[in-house]
């Protein structure tokens, strides 16, 4: 993850050509959601209150030019700010949106299909629950790693949330059969169900064609299974985002010209990933890489600033540093 403090750290001199660069070429700062609810428990920081949500929204509003990613961005001639979600949480429809349609703010929502009006899920939210909640389970874990046998202790907070950490890096790294069948391992080892919780729940097909109604909201594409693109062959790659634009095609009745890449960073997607967005026909495809869009920047390659839940004051200083990061 970026260290969002870093800008405080630069030279004048960076600071001012980034000021100029900016003042030449208007720039979009494009930001990055995943959750507006509250949670009792968020150990990969995704999600944002409603309250700090609104206030985010109301101060971008004000303040801002707001685009939509779908749109051509040529003509833009002062600072701008696109909104975007990933995955497809049901509390995009349920609580993001509403405030987005109060205040109208565009917004687009990169949608996981695999999951739509799935009971499951997503794979880091069910390694959570599995591993970091209160029930009781056995005093250790072991896995053979094809390296040998590996033991973690599971008596203690620290170690639970040894396991979960270490597991989170293993399984990101796993294609989705893989995935599957170490967290079937898992539920099997702590005696839980596959059920997902009401909390955590990603969006009915219902919830998903009420989002797209709205004369508000793009959506876009971000893979049938949300898994890391780079791990995969590039026919699979090509078959992942293309059935997942296909998907919501149906479902939603319009074209999906934009895709988000699942995870985001460098090591995530290849160069082979961005010829099959082309290949694809994709309008726009972004990454989790800080920066700004300018008009040289890569269409497939956008960057994007990931938001967590400050309250405004804190928001207001960090997007200052997207500016000049």
């Amino acid at each position: 993850m970026l260290h969002y403090a870093s800008h405080l750290l630069l030279s004048p001199l960076r600071i001012t050509a980034r000021w100029l660069v900016n003042r030449f070429n208007a720039p979009v700062t494009v930001l990055v959601y995943h959750r507006v609810t509250r949670l009792e428990s968020d150990p990969q920081l995704l999600s944002v209150t409603p309250e700090n949500f609104r206030a985010q929204m109301r101060y971008l509003k004000d303040t801002f030019n707001m685009v939509r990613l779908d749109e051509e961005w040529q003509d833009i001639n002062r600072p701008s700010v696109a909104v975007t979600f990933d995955d497809g949480y049901a509390d995009n429809v349920n609580e993001a949106l509403p405030i987005l349609e109060e205040l109208g703010v565009p917004s687009t929502f990169f949608i996981s299909t695999g999951f739509i009006s799935s009971d499951a899920e997503f794979w880091w939210d069910d390694l959570e629950r599995i591993i970091l909640n209160e029930n009781k389970l056995p005093p250790s874990f072991t896995l053979d790693t094809g390296l040998g046998m590996r033991e973690w202790p599971t008596k203690s907070v620290a170690e639970r949330t040894r396991l979960y950490q270490d597991f989170h890096v293993l399984i990101k790294e796993l294609p989705p059969e893989q995935r599957e069948q170490q967290l079937a391992r898992l539920r099997s080892w702590a005696d839980v169900t596959d059920k997902g919780r009401e909390s955590h729940r990603v969006a009915t097909l219902d919830e998903l064609r009420r989002l797209a109604r709205s004369e508000l909201v793009t959506i876009g594409g971000h893979t049938v299974t949300h898994t890391k693109l780079s791990i995969l062959s590039q026919d699979r790659q090509y078959e992942e985002i293309t059935a997942s634009l296909r998907q919501l095609e149906a479902w939603c009745g319009r074209r999906i010209s934009v895709f988000s890449y699942p995870f985001g960073s460098r090591d995530d997607y290849t160069a082979e990933t961005v010829e099959v967005c082309r290949q694809a026909g994709l309008f726009r495809a972004v990454a989790n890489i800080p920066g700004q869009y300018h008009s040289w920047t890569d269409p497939y390659q956008i960057p994007r600033n990931l938001v967590r839940n400050w309250e405004l004051p804190m928001f207001r200083r960090k997007l200052a540093g997207f500016w000049i990061s």
